[in-house]
């Protein structure tokens, strides 16, 4: 027998093996994706999972996986530090079981973590109110805890079926409902990562009560990446209240000359309200307002 005739002859056989279990099977009241159509996830910390799974070339292997997430294919999703495990249910009648692993950092990173947060107004005010701001990435990765993995092989992923494909289409539905699981909670990233939202924020509450409000002369220790909001002030020296009373609204910094502009793009108001109802429209008016967005914001309609 000709190599050519085994190829084929193997070919076929594969493709036999996995015709005889025909489409999914249909799931009642599994995990559906919000996201209808289009990109998936609204948040930037979600957006930004997703663009570095992207970019690790997976190709079609990540985005066939869609499909299963917007059908309601995923049974269970459970985060834990270190590890997602889920049930998605696929051609057989006994669900596949899903394991993603990706490290999670020391207690003694989260210490210092938490005592760089927490030095910090900024990010001790947007976590306790339940956000994440874009900045965090920044401060994460300045600590050697970079918040997203940077290459494939930091992942773990193993899965109970017969696909040999990393990711299969079952650990790709799970990154996706994953990405929608940061949007719904965005400390179940930092979950993954070793640090819950109850011990993230209570720590935040006890170090932001017991910190001096000036430091020692002491230079031993380093001082915490300044991030955010934190920059327009950095290097200014501590004056007494009474001293700067009278010039309390006076910025501290020199102002520019044109206030900043915030660039946006024009579906951002379609992304965070979600679809309409279908009494209203549907996805089918989510559409034409985007096209109507778009058209307005050419610079020959204004």
């Amino acid at each position: 027998m000709s190599p050519r005739a085994t190829g084929r002859d193997k070919t076929s056989r594969t493709a036999d093996r996995f015709a005889e279990y025909g489409p999914p099977r249909r799931v009642e009241g599994g995990l559906r994706a919000r996201s209808t159509r289009g990109a998936i996830g609204r948040s930037w910390w979600s957006r930004r999972f997703l663009e570095v799974l992207e970019s690790f070339a997976l190709g079609t292997r990540l985005t066939r996986g869609r499909s299963y997430a917007r059908a309601g294919q995923v049974m269970r999703l459970d985060v834990a530090p270190g590890e997602v495990t889920a049930v998605v249910q696929g051609s057989r009648s006994r669900p596949y079981e899903v394991h993603i692993t990706l490290a999670a950092f020391p207690m003694a990173l989260w210490s210092r973590l938490e005592e760089d947060l927490a030095r910090q107004a900024f990010f001790s005010a947007r976590l306790l109110a339940g956000d994440l701001p874009a900045e965090l990435e920044e401060l994460f990765a300045a600590a050697g805890a970079p918040l997203f993995p940077a290459a494939m092989a930091e992942l773990g992923q193993r899965c109970s079926c017969p696909d040999a494909a990393v990711p299969c289409k079952h650990l790709a539905a799970t990154f996706y409902l994953l990405a929608e699981a940061f949007d719904a909670d965005p400390f179940a990233l930092l979950h993954w990562r070793g640090r819950s939202r109850d011990e993230l924020l209570d720590q935040l509450r006890v170090r932001r009560g017991t910190a001096v409000a000036v430091r020692s002369d002491s230079d031993s220790a380093p001082d915490p990446p300044v991030a955010g909001a934190a920059r327009s002030v950095a290097g200014l020296p501590p004056v007494p209240l009474a001293d700067a009373v009278h010039r309390f609204w006076s910025p501290p910094v020199p102002l520019p000359d044109r206030p900043p502009t915030l660039v946006t793009g024009t579906e951002l108001l379609l992304r965070q309200l979600g679809a309409p109802a279908p009494t209203i429209g549907g996805p089918g008016l989510v559409e034409r307002l985007r096209r109507a967005y778009r058209r307005l914001g050419e610079p020959d309609a204004r």
